[in-house]
């Protein structure tokens, strides 16, 4: 198996979201992805650029390309990316042309400073899947693993489907 070191990109959404009081909104802090690696005893390299702390739903278009630049011109040839959830089919599009590497995008449903969250195991199939997937775009969300070109949201269920 390739020891080489995995690129993990964060972009913000609901992974990253924090709640402060009962007034208060989630908002979107300091991403919390290099804590769940250490917490997770995550020993394959990894070097984490934080890219920006957006919900999905703000994303725009130049926001997409940077993501696209970033892995483009990154050294990596596996990549992760922390994505908010309503918008990360979107995202997986916008870097179907990137080939040449393993570009693997994964979020939560519930924030991952929450102990019923799903993002410590959505971030780890991601790390998996990026070991073991060729090259491509890909989502890993509910415990499977999806062609990033032929996957949306079903945001009534909460889940991803292929389409």
């Amino acid at each position: 198996m390739d020891r080489s070191p995995i690129l993990v990109v964060t972009t913000g959404g609901t992974i990253d979201k924090q709640y402060f009081d009962a007034l208060s909104e989630y908002q979107i802090t300091e991403s919390v992805i290099e804590k769940l690696l250490k917490i997770s005893r995550v020993t394959h390299p990894f070097r984490i650029v934080e890219l920006m702390r957006k919900d999905s739903l703000e994303l725009t278009d130049e926001d997409r390309a940077l993501i696209a630049a970033t892995i483009a011109n990154a050294p990596e040839k596996r990549v992760v990316v922390t994505h908010g959830t309503d918008t990360m089919a979107q995202t997986a599009q916008s870097l179907g042309h990137l080939t040449d590497k393993t570009v693997v995008l994964a979020g939560a449903l519930a924030p991952a400073r929450f102990s019923e969250s799903d993002a410590a195991f959505n971030l780890g199939m991601a790390f998996a899947c990026c070991q073991a997937a060729k090259p491509g775009v890909w989502i890993t969300m509910n415990g499977s693993v999806f062609d990033g070109l032929k996957v949306r949201k079903d945001r009534e269920a909460g889940t991803f489907v292929e389409i």
